[in-house]
């Protein structure tokens, strides 16, 4: 069953017409990374204090289903997708705003990823199995102030992490095998898979500068200075991606959701995990 649901994944993702660009050819994302973490994983209960005790485990979010019945195992099904080629090259070469190509991805691209939450819970459902997907959930709901900043009662990044699929960055991104710039999501069943194996100990092993301090590239290429080597300030980032950025770019691309991500491009980790001081040039790609 592991198998036939990433491989029902990743043919939805290339065959919906969800998936392509509003303006010129090509696809949002290309071929999506999916993984698996226990539903009964510690790491979960530990995001209550990693992240704060209104993040809910993912046996608590089956409670939150109608005609709940009592779940003790189970499966959260995360994928990443990665953003294309051609989109991460237009958001290189911009500075203060992102590219049209980057802002329709994060506009249409995220609409494509709840067309694939609602296809994840459809094909277990249709195999007799609950499954939900917590973004689309009435019970989600973002909390602006926390000790941490804005956060939420449902973190996609971190459920990849738990799925294997990555380690965090210096910017508070997802460091996938397929680079930084993506878009991740997933789904909660009581279908029972066999987790996907995290690579290492350490959560942010794939970011250079944690590695070795020889990166810190996307610093310099934050337009709102919300980065530095203390990290990510999420109230200067956020008030930059809802309050500045719409108003220069928003009516001229015709998007309402629009995400800057020049701190995803025109990096080592833009589209794969960097191998070390001996860096690739911003912007590599995996083999």
């Amino acid at each position: 069953m592991q198998r036939e649901v990433r491989d029902e994944i990743v043919r939805f993702a290339l065959a919906s017409p969800e998936n392509r660009c509003r303006e010129g050819e090509g696809r949002y994302f290309d071929e999506p990374l999916v993984g698996f973490a226990s539903a009964a994983d510690p790491l979960f209960t530990e995001y209550k204090k990693v992240i704060g005790p209104f993040h809910r485990t993912p046996l608590e979010w089956m409670a939150t289903e109608p005609d709940a019945q009592a779940v003790l195992q189970g499966t959260v099904i995360c994928w990443i997708l990665p953003i294309t080629r051609k989109t991460r090259e237009s958001n290189r070469r911009e500075h203060a705003w992102p590219s049209r190509e980057w802002a329709h991805t994060r506009n249409y691209g995220e609409k494509f990823n709840n067309f694939v939450r609602q296809h994840v819970v459809a094909f277990l459902s249709g195999r007799g199995h609950r499954a939900l997907a917590p973004q689309l959930s009435p019970a989600w709901r973002r909390i602006d102030d926390t000790p941490k900043g804005i956060a939420s009662t449902w973190s996609e990044r971190h459920a990849a992490y738990a799925a294997g699929l990555g380690t965090f960055s210096l910017n508070d991104g997802l460091i996938t095998e397929r680079g930084i710039a993506h878009r991740c999501g997933s789904v909660i069943t009581d279908l029972v898979l066999s987790p996907t194996k995290r690579s290492g100990a350490d959560p942010r092993g794939n970011c250079l500068y944690f590695r070795d301090g020889s990166c810190g590239i996307c610093i310099d290429r934050c337009p709102a200075g919300a980065l530095s080597r203390g990290g990510h300030d999420k109230p200067k980032c956020r008030q930059y991606l809802h309050g500045d950025i719409p108003r220069a770019v928003g009516e001229r691309f015709q998007v309402s959701e629009i995400g800057c991500g020049l701190c995803q491009t025109m990096v080592p980790c833009e589209g794969m995990i960097p191998r070390g001081k001996e860096q690739p040039t911003p912007g590599g790609d995996s083999p």
